[in-house]
């Protein structure tokens, strides 16, 4: 194999030695190389526990390994030639090595960059999904949840695009001409515009949908007139089910009117038809009454975020006032209370005599 590859006599002391100088001029390149990533991706995310975790000490290695190869395909033929090992005729290392300078150096390099930017987007990705994660409660699983897909959605986007433009760079070194394949894509890419087209605007939906925070998951909604307690939120459709237990998948694209009945906060309202014998203010003071009592009771005064409000009389009808009341609630807890207030509003009217129509 000497007598191919060299001129020379075989001396493999020499050739060792060139070996191990220029691997070990690599591993300090390397060494370099990991620690410059790793001090750009702290200063990025500045979280110790992030840049110790796999998601960055994978890249590390692959940095190192790439920087590694990159420093021994260069060196090692100006080591060789140092060494006194001539090359055979036919034998071009030093064609090779200007290849590595030119064209190599930037494929490597494209192959690096393209590699620290997904890694980077993941980390970023990592680092907000962490934040996020901190708090207890309903809201802070919500949040870590839209956050996971967000998160996902972008990461995925981002390795997509990067890659293909990777590949298509990669091409352009190697000589090979690209503009056919940009075309031929193209065409794939309108075809499959028109074809997809509901899919996209599903998916394009339901990303605002989720950044938004519009509706969570154990919300109650009412989704282009369905009613019902959401059940998912995916990028394509949201899912309902009424109090009957009927399932409603709607596409992300099609809605047009979203109420949430349970955000932040909700309302329940009570219209009292009170005959016209008894005196409203009376009756007024006897439900402002009932509305503290409920919110003094253990079991409600969690659930209600302020005093019961008397609206006065809304409206008169032929055989009866209605006065309207209404309790401010924390979200999906408006009906436990207002089913108390009407329990307890019938049992005391009863006892009073107060009469309601019909």
């Amino acid at each position: 194999m000497w007598s191919r590859l060299f001129d020379n006599p075989a001396n493999w002391r020499l050739f060792l030695l060139a070996v191990a100088i220029t691997a070990v001029v690599g591993w300090i390149v390397a060494h370099g190389a990991r620690g410059a990533f790793r001090r750009v991706m702290h200063a990025i995310v500045r979280d110790t526990l992030v840049t110790t975790s796999p998601v960055v000490r994978t890249p590390l290695r692959f940095i190192g390994f790439a920087a590694f190869i990159l420093a021994f395909s260069v060196l090692i033929v100006p080591a060789l030639e140092l060494a006194g090992l001539r090359p055979r005729a036919g034998v071009h290392l030093r064609t090779i090595s200007s290849w590595t300078f030119d064209s190599g150096l930037r494929v490597l390099l494209i192959l690096v960059v393209a590699y620290a930017v997904i890694r980077i987007v993941a980390v970023v990705v990592t680092r907000f999904e962490h934040d996020v994660n901190f708090g207890t409660g309903l809201d802070a699983l919500e949040r870590a949840k839209r956050a996971r897909t967000l998160g996902s959605l972008l990461t995925s986007v981002t390795g997509v695009l990067v890659a293909v433009m990777a590949v298509l760079m990669i091409l352009r070194e190697f000589r090979v001409d690209i503009a056919p394949a940009l075309t031929g894509a193209g065409i794939v890419g309108v075809a499959l515009g028109f074809g997809a087209q509901a899919l996209v605007r599903d998916v394009i939906g339901g990303f605002f949908l989720i950044l938004e925070n519009q509706v969570r998951v154990g919300d109650v909604a009412s989704i282009n007139g369905i009613a019902g307690s959401v059940e998912a939120i995916n990028l394509r459709t949201i899912i309902l089910r009424n109090e009957e237990g009927t399932v409603f998948v709607i596409p992300n694209g099609t809605v047009s009117t979203l109420a949430n009945l349970t955000k932040d906060y909700a309302y329940y309202v009570i219209n009292l038809p009170v005959v016209y014998r008894h005196d409203p203010d009376e009756v007024m003071a006897l439900v402002r009454q009932i509305g503290a009592d409920v919110q003094a009771d253990d079991r409600f005064k969690v659930s209600i975020l302020e005093p019961l409000e008397v609206m006065g009389v809304d409206a008169f009808d032929e055989k009866c006032m209605r006065i309207k009341v209404r309790i401010k609630t924390a979200p999906l807890k408006q009906w436990e209370v207002g089913r108390e207030i009407r329990r307890r509003i019938d049992r005391i009217f009863r006892a009073r005599g107060i009469a309601m129509w019909p």
